[in-house]
């Protein structure tokens, strides 16, 4: 397993502060960050005069491109960012997706986008993955089920993140062995409690919730898991937290990560 950090817990700074004390921190690799509002990094109106910027940094800083997160499943947008993707050798496009939880009437839309977007992805030789989102249709394990079963292309697959699961009032360490074979990338983060958000970004680093992580790795390896596990914390640029803050968050849970891989025997 490969360990890396969206770049969406610096999106109040430039880029490079990202690859910079990702890096410093011991992370593998970098999760991009194409989300509008929360950061200005990959910007996908203006991929082509970032994407040599992007290559630069990552020799520099020794990071590997593990994804890019772009939460629209707008055709155009998820056209520039697979566009992205195979210039910068980004594997893996992480989306939302949509519909509204518990609410059939959305399914056939969810269907037909992601349908769409999967031909799209194929296309370019580029995966996209979902997570099961608090609020969406996909939302736990028999809705992960559904879309993965109608949606059978290998170019598509499941984003697991276990504090959805959590959330979603699932055990993510029972629930993530009905899926396994179809999880493609990984986004994780502790949670406290069952509320719709996760939290305060800090409640968000491993090891400070109540979600079982060492266990979830452990399936994880169990099953012969090696993409991508990358941290995902959001909400700290909203919140106006401090660079030193953001660091300490992402140190504190890579070192939580690498004590779980340690412990699953993983590393």
């Amino acid at each position: 397993m490969k360990l890396g950090a969206n770049s969406v817990l610096f999106g109040a700074w430039d880029m490079e502060v990202a690859f910079k004390y990702l890096a410093m921190a011991g992370y593998d690799g970098i999760e991009i960050s194409a989300i509008d509002g929360m950061s200005q990094h990959l910007v996908l109106d203006n991929w082509r005069e970032i994407a040599p910027r992007v290559k630069r940094l990552a020799q520099d800083y020794g990071l590997e491109l593990l994804a890019m997160e772009q939460p629209s499943r707008d055709p155009d947008l998820m056209e520039s960012a697979f566009q992205a993707a195979v210039e910068l050798s980004i594997p893996i496009i992480n989306c939302g997706p949509g519909g509204a939880a518990d609410d059939e009437s959305t399914y056939a839309n969810v269907l037909d986008e992601l349908g769409a977007l999967v031909q799209m992805a194929e296309s370019y030789g580029v995966t996209l993955c979902v997570k099961a989102h608090v609020g969406q249709y996909v939302y736990n394990t028999p809705t992960s089920l559904k879309i993965l079963n109608d949606i059978q292309s290998p170019f598509f697959g499941l984003d697991m993140d276990p504090s959805h699961i959590h959330r979603a009032d699932e055990n993510p360490v029972e629930a993530i062995e009905a899926v396994i074979t179809r999880i493609k990338h990984v986004h994780i983060r502790d949670c406290k409690g069952r509320q719709q958000g996760p939290g305060a970004p800090e409640d968000q680093a491993n090891g400070r919730g109540d979600i079982d992580l060492v266990g979830y790795i452990r399936v994880l390896r169990d099953y012969g898991y090696d993409g991508p596990v990358d941290l995902e914390i959001i909400g700290a640029k909203a919140a106006g937290y401090s660079l030193e803050q953001c660091c300490i968050i992402a140190a504190e849970a890579r070192g939580h990560m690498q004590a779980c891989l340690q412990a699953a025997g993983a590393r």
